[in-house]
């Protein structure tokens, strides 16, 4: 459960409109989804049937049970929504909910402090596989509960199953039997290939990376609880998880600008067929 303050309660309350039993314009359906891409938690599940059964009460249930990362997530979300709200309503922030809003993101981000990992929620499926999804899920889990020696070898299953999607999407072929290291370095040529890196030092922060990953193969067979073996301790363990989070973060940002481009160039050949002959 989390360990937000009855104070800290009050003022999420209080800016995300909960006195009725509801949470902004949120609807029953709209805040499932909402809570669902944000956490990958489903709210309208029964546990959070809290008394009424209300938004505002499934939402109280939420904070009670979940961690303080799936909390903090939740809330940052929240916030990131309440301002865009006011900006589509055209309606001035006032000071006082300004002061409120800055007082709701430092609870976030004190909650996030408590998790050993900084870019968790980077642990996520890149495609449609279920037993892809249920991994990553066991892994953020493993870390929630401030054990990440006991998720290394699912780290590194996670890792190969991640950059071998990568590669599929980006027609580089590979062999099943290529080790992790290697599969990586063809997706690195490719970014630098197709000019989507822009400096030097990235480049050579990510080749470091080929050498990173190497060096997880020997430790997911000698050091993890992927075989009999005497575990990696706690703090090189967190290092790894830090290492691995912030490079697959970096690379949900180059591919969320390879599928852009991918876009506007689509919809320049499409206009193509609207120009006079």
């Amino acid at each position: 459960m989390s360990d937000l303050t009855g104070i800290e309660k009050l003022k999420l309350e209080d800016l995300l409109r909960m006195e009725n039993g509801y949470i902004l314009d949120f609807s029953n359906r709209s805040l499932t989804e909402f809570v669902l891409r944000s956490t990958h938690i489903d709210i309208s599940d029964e546990k959070y049937n809290y008394d009424s059964g209300s938004k505002a009460n499934r939402l109280r249930a939420f904070w009670n049970k979940e961690s303080n990362y799936a909390v903090a997530t939740l809330i940052f979300d929240m916030l990131l929504y309440w301002r865009e709200q006011k900006k589509r309503g055209y309606s001035d922030i006032t000071p006082e909910e300004e002061g409120l809003y800055g007082a709701c993101l430092k609870i976030s981000e004190r909650l996030k402090q408590n998790t050993p990992v900084e870019h968790l929620n980077a642990i996520q499926a890149n495609n449609d596989d279920k037993d892809f999804y249920l991994l990553a899920k066991l892994i953020r889990e493993e870390i929630e509960k401030n054990q990440p020696e006991a998720a290394l070898d699912r780290l590194h299953t996670f890792a190969v199953k991640y950059i071998r999607e990568l590669c599929r999407k980006r027609n580089l072929e590979f062999d099943r039997e290529e080790p992790l290291h290697s599969i990586f370095g063809k997706y690195v040529k490719y970014l630098v290939a197709q000019n989507l890196i822009q400096t030097q030092m990235t480049e050579r922060i990510l080749k470091s990376y080929i050498q990173l990953l190497d060096n997880f193969n020997y430790v997911r067979n000698n050091q993890s609880f992927a075989h009999d073996n005497p575990i990696l301790n706690y703090h090189e363990s967190i290092l790894i998880f830090n290492n691995l989070s912030s490079l697959i973060k970096f690379i949900e940002t180059v591919e969320h600008h390879i599928i852009s481009r991918q876009q506007e160039t689509a919809v320049d050949l499409e206009s193509l067929h609207f120009l006079p002959r």
